[in-house]
Formats: structure tokens, sequence, C-alpha cells
């Protein structure tokens, strides 16, 4: 059985930096397409970020330039450098995957990534 568990999370002010990550285990072979979305109170779920198995990314316009996501097979592990953060990059971010190789559709595939972990919270004060 397939685990994620996310890690990271803290309260920063405006313009900070924090590194999230996520370990992967119950999979031989990380290479696949995984990603990170993100809820704030009261809204809905967001796709942060996405990256397939051939290390190709994609990213929300609302991170783009500010996150990066990456990852290291050898750990099995995922995650997500946010830098310059905003007060409206507070929420829960989830880290999560599917069985395909590829994220097809770009940033958009994060709606087909149905294994997530609990999540960590990120606060960005102003």
């Amino acid at each position: 059985q397939v685990h994620l568990v996310e890690s990271g999370g803290a309260s920063v002010q405006t313009g900070g930096s924090l590194r999230l990550s996520c370990a992967v285990s119950g999979y031989s072979d990380s290479r696949y397409c995984m990603g990170w979305f993100r809820q704030a109170p009261g809204k809905g779920r967001e796709g942060v970020a996405v990256i397939s198995g051939d290390d190709s990314t994609s990213y929300a316009d609302t991170v783009k330039g500010r996150f990066t996501i990456s990852r290291d097979n050898a750990k099995s592990s995922l995650y997500l450098q946010m830098d310059s953060l905003k007060p409206e990059d507070t929420a829960m971010y989830f880290c999560a995957m599917n069985g395909y190789r590829y994220c097809s559709g770009g940033i958009s595939s994060w709606t087909t990534l149905s294994i997530w972990g609990r999540g960590t919270q990120v606060t960005v004060s102003s």
C-alpha cells in the first residue's frame, strides 16, 4: 500500500522560504506523475505543481517563478521549494501521486492525483 507523508510546513513571514518534503513508501519505483496541491481555509483545492516521470514540470500561474518542484528517486522523496512566500500561499499542502508515468495535461493533471498524504500546514504572515 502506498503511503505519502508530508513534512516541512511552518509559519513564516512574507518573503520567506520553506522546503516541503514528501516521503513515499509502498512503491518500488517513484518515477510516476506526482505533485502538490493546497487547500486554504474555506476555499477549494488548488493544484500547485506537478512533475512527470521524466522530471518535466508544470506550475500554477500563482506560484510560477517562486516555487520549484523536484524529486529524489533514490530517496523516494518529493520536494517543493517555496520562495518569496505571500500571505495568499497560506494553506494545507498535500503531496499526491497517481499510477501514470506522465502528467498529461500539465498542471491540470493534478486532479488525477488520487493518492495523497495528510498534508502539512504553511502559514505566511504579513
